[in-house]
């Protein structure tokens, strides 16, 4: 009886290629296991801006792309690898410095008042809130016809959410003094007046109502009408009141 017998063959007639990838593949394994098996979710704090001039020179002077990831970068900063930082244990001072890093590198986006407000805001510490609330205020000022809209979100803010309404008032004021452009709407730069109404100052409201159809600002007839119809409604919840 003829026993068939297997000969192995050397480690020399396998292609170079195939060991190669072989102790690639090893090492890369050793690499992995002693790396994650000994990860620890650790959280970082948020770090200093950069300078204006080098994130223009590193993005080649793309500030509308480099503020737009910018931005991305900062709002997911809470979500970090293994672990999740709730927003009003991030460091708020250096949250703003990042965002006016985004406004200088492009004075033209409107997103990081608007996260300011309708996502920073929106934590459950009125320290923040109010913190936010004066950020957006102050650079409200600087351009009052093109960040109106932040500015109505900030009132609404005081108002719903911090409960100050005389702080939810001076916000109003301000989008009456400064937005008196032909694109902010007519609702917004009336907001005083609803507040004024709804704390029961109502001889105040009729003042400002009064001085706006004075000051000739309105060309618009259905506005001046409007606004006269609502002088007469403030006027007989007085003598209602009487």
């Amino acid at each position: 009886m003829n026993l068939y017998v297997k000969q192995t063959r050397s480690i020399s007639f396998v292609p170079k290629s195939i060991l190669a990838v072989l102790i690639l593949s090893f090492f890369i394994q050793c690499f992995w296991h002693f790396t994650f098996t000994n990860f620890v979710a650790k959280r970082h704090a948020l770090p200093e801006p950069p300078k204006a001039s080098f994130i223009r020179l590193a993005s080649l002077d793309d500030s509308v792309s480099a503020a737009k990831l910018l931005m991305l970068w900062l709002q997911a900063f809470d979500n970090q690898p293994g672990v999740s930082i709730p927003l009003k244990e991030l460091n708020y001072d250096r949250v703003i410095q990042w965002m006016n890093l985004i406004l200088e590198v492009d004075n033209k986006i409107q997103y990081p008042l608007l996260a300011a407000i309708r996502f920073y805001a929106e934590v459950q510490d009125e320290e923040k809130q109010r913190k936010m609330i004066a950020y957006v205020s102050n650079k409200f000022i600087e351009k009052p016809n093109e960040r109106w809209a932040t500015m109505a979100h900030a009132v609404y803010m005081a108002k719903h959410r911090v409960k100050d309404v005389a702080l939810a008032l001076d916000i109003a004021k301000l989008i009456r003094q400064y937005a008196k452009g032909d694109n902010v709407p007519y609702w917004a730069k009336q907001m005083e007046i609803f507040i004024l109404e709804d704390m029961g100052e109502l001889e105040s409201a009729k003042i400002i109502i009064g001085g706006l159809l004075e000051s000739g600002e309105l060309q618009d007839a259905h506005q001046r009408k409007f606004l006269g119809q609502r002088l007469e409604e403030i006027e007989q919840r007085q003598k209602k009141g009487e």
